[in-house]
């Protein structure tokens, strides 16, 4: 019986250590965010721009159009699941991903250091410098010409930390939105506006009065599809993607959603990024 008693207790003891060290289920996978729970679901939400054509607006019917949606489209495709749209301003990049509200972000959204601390970025499908507009009758040429002046620029965007940084002599007027900040250049609120060179020029040919006078501030600067920090089955899903994608997809999305704004004042070679290559 003492035996018996050893073996049974031994066979517990056993079964107790097994049940404490068993590899709990991973919390990444189980997460409403990761790959495989946004196939179970049947739908990703996408974060993108409301107000910053033509990468990222809502058209007269309230659908979401642009380059960045253009690219949304086809991952939900790839993926076989419906894509739902929330509009995002620069500065809820971020904590759109962070509080869960969305599961990925295409929202013309810079990748720097600082931003790479808080989300994960999967591999550029676009290239971008800063530029600056500015009134016709004042142009803006060379940024010594601010010097002691006001700059428009958008929050949380990478020109706000450009300038905070590279040119404290230069004063922010900082605005909540795009359309906002725009509205107060138009306004005269200030001599000038930052933002992409890319999103400057398409605002200036829109708006007559008004042109690019610097359009290469600083280093090219990569943009990228964003998820939360740590969700890697849904970034490795995306890098895959990219590379995947036919070598001459954005150049059809350049054709189809840019183009037909610059027309000739630029060059898709100079904003495309093919298959994740920064050399494309």
């Amino acid at each position: 019986m003492k035996i018996i008693t050893k073996i049974i207790g031994s066979l517990l003891s056993l079964s107790i250590a097994a049940g404490c060290t068993a590899e709990p289920a991973s919390q990444e996978s189980a997460a409403p965010d990761s790959l495989q729970a946004i196939r179970e679901e049947g739908t990703i939400t996408i974060g993108v721009f409301r107000d910053l054509p033509p990468y990222g607006s809502q058209d007269s019917s309230g659908n979401f159009v642009g380059y960045d949606v253009y690219f949304a489209e086809q991952i939900g495709k790839d993926l076989g699941v419906k894509v739902e749209y929330v509009g995002l301003d620069a500065q809820g990049r971020v904590p759109a991903l962070t509080g869960g509200k969305v599961d990925l972000v295409l929202a013309n959204f810079t990748v720097t250091e600082e931003r790479k601390a808080q989300v994960d970025f999967a591999d550029p499908y676009m290239k971008v410098y800063i530029g600056v507009v500015s009134p016709d009758s004042a142009p803006i040429t060379d940024i010594s010409q601010l010097a002691g002046k006001s700059l428009i620029v958008a929050q949380g965007t990478t020109q706000q930390t450009y300038f905070t940084t590279e040119h404290p002599e230069i004063t922010l007027d900082v605005y909540t939105t795009e359309t906002d900040a725009f509205a107060a250049l138009k306004d005269g609120r200030a001599p000038a506006l930052s933002q992409d060179t890319t999103n400057v020029l398409a605002w200036a040919l829109q708006n007559p009065g008004f042109s690019v006078g610097i359009e290469k501030l600083g280093e090219p600067a990569f943009i990228a599809p964003a998820v939360r920090k740590g969700n890697t089955s849904l970034l490795n899903w995306l890098n895959e993607e990219i590379a995947a994608l036919p070598s001459d997809f954005f150049h059809n999305n350049y054709a189809e959603t840019l183009e037909p704004v610059y027309g000739s004042a630029a060059n898709p070679d100079d904003i495309v990024v093919e298959n994740g290559n920064p050399e494309t």
